[in-house]
């Protein structure tokens, strides 16, 4: 589906309160994408995406914007740390690894969207195989019925969810072996297809359930129905024009005009990194893969530094720069209350496991959210990953003492109840006031 800049916004504010800069910047480039896709090849070549570097606080909703951008337009994206590529000291991780685990994502993208295409003739033949291996075993001790009518009754029973549990001898391909070439890159060794499919294909028998045989069996037709080049080729094509990657903690490996040490170290990994930034090409298992059209996002806190540490030239790779803001009382209200994920509605959904139906006053709700703008302020400011923190203590009897052999009961949180529950976070911060 080709959205708008105003869809992509209001999408990403089901799940995400607040950093309007920084929607609108991704909305656009996004957009972006849609309009180049639809020039001629001449002028498209020509026309790069523009990267974004998002700074701010953690816990502002940096990772969550990328990540759910990519989930609104099915694109290929991975998240990478870029402190990973100097965790061994000057020799960090591969920077093309993310390339190569691009590939791997948008790959098994495409497949998982061939697998529903053929997922109902999947389904047909694995019923097909469950009920002739039943009603064999069935017919094995009742011969009076006619085949039909077992077979009828079997299959009946089948879609009805009745066999689910029944356990069945079946038989199995063994799937080939995989070994790494290279780090983070990993081939099948499948010696028959080396010797064109002269040797019978190895199958062994297992014991299992029938809900379980039919997916197996479901699979194996699956990949029997795909086509597997041509899956590998459009994978290469969406990770290299659809493909977002978003490289986190970019603040760690800027240079503070240190001279040695640890900072060549950080400048290192940049010139590594820049690269795969300004456009080149990889070769991944499934093909070589150009860097030029994936749309890069950075994203920092820049506490102890500022974007302008890193080196320049990758500076000029992230032309658009945003501003993330720490979170406010009035965010806080809005993400306990608005979002489809909202906070109080994942709790409310573990707990009635337990047979606890949960409610939330709006007086409960202002009272968190200033608990959580008061340890944030006078903590370290993590964000909306505060609420985790806030949720877990105001809510810590009951998820111990829950055992789901209570009978139905339905628990208030109101004003009161957080005060009592989160008495030791307010006295602690009530002390703070008077350490110098």
């Amino acid at each position: 589906m080709d959205f708008t800049p105003k869809q992509i916004v209001a999408e990403l504010d089901r799940y995400i309160i607040g950093q309007t800069q920084a929607k609108r910047a991704v909305a656009i480039a996004l957009r972006n994408r849609y309009r180049r896709s639809k020039l001629s090849e001449t002028v498209r070549e020509e026309i790069t995406p523009k990267n974004i570097i998002m700074k701010g606080p953690t816990g502002v909703g940096k990772t969550e914007i990328a990540r759910r951008l990519a989930k609104i337009v099915r694109a290929p994206f991975i998240k990478v740390e870029a402190t990973k590529y100097t965790e061994v000291g000057y020799v960090g991780r591969d920077v093309e690894s993310m390339i190569r685990d691009l590939a791997e994502t948008a790959v098994h993208l495409v497949k998982e969207e061939q697998m529903a295409v053929v997922e109902s003739n999947a389904r047909e033949f694995a019923e097909k195989k469950i009920i002739d291996a039943v009603v064999k075993a069935r017919k094995k001790t009742n011969t009076d019925i006619s085949e039909s009518v077992l077979r009828a009754q079997v299959t009946d029973e089948l879609r009805d969810g009745k066999l689910n549990k029944t356990t069945l001898e079946i038989e199995v391909a063994e799937r080939s072996p995989q070994i790494e070439a290279m780090p983070g890159m990993s081939i099948d060794l499948n010696l028959n297809d080396m010797l064109g499919g002269i040797l019978p294909q190895r199958k062994k028998r297992r014991r299992v359930s029938v809900e379980e045989a039919l997916s197996i069996y479901m699979e194996e037709e699956s990949e029997r129905l795909l086509d597997m080049d041509a899956i590998k080729a459009e994978g290469v094509r969406r990770a290299q024009e659809d493909g977002i990657i978003f490289i986190d903690e970019i603040d760690k490996i800027a240079s503070r005009g240190g001279s040695g040490g640890i900072d060549v170290s950080r400048e290192g990994v940049q010139r590594d990194i820049l690269p795969i930034v300004e456009g080149c090409t990889v070769m991944t298992k499934y093909g070589a893969i150009k860097t030029d059209y994936i749309l890069f996002i950075a994203s920092g806190a820049f506490q102890i530094s500022n974007v302008t540490d890193l080196i320049p030239e990758l500076q000029g790779r992230f032309p658009i720069r945003v501003d993330l803001n720490s979170l406010t009382f009035d965010d806080f209200v809005k993400i306990f209350t608005e979002p489809e994920n909202a906070v109080t509605r994942q709790y409310a959904a573990l707990l009635s496991v337990e047979n606890i139906k949960l409610n939330f006053t709006p007086d409960a709700i202002d009272e968190m959210s200033r608990i959580a703008v008061m340890e944030n302020e006078t903590g370290e400011d993590i964000g909306a990953r505060r609420l985790h923190t806030v949720m877990e203590s105001l809510l810590e009897d009951i998820s111990f003492n829950a055992d789901g052999n209570n009978p139905p009961i339905e628990v208030t949180v109101d004003k009161a109840y957080v005060a009592e529950h989160l008495a030791n976070e307010l006295s602690a911060h009530n002390l703070k006031k008077y350490i110098l």
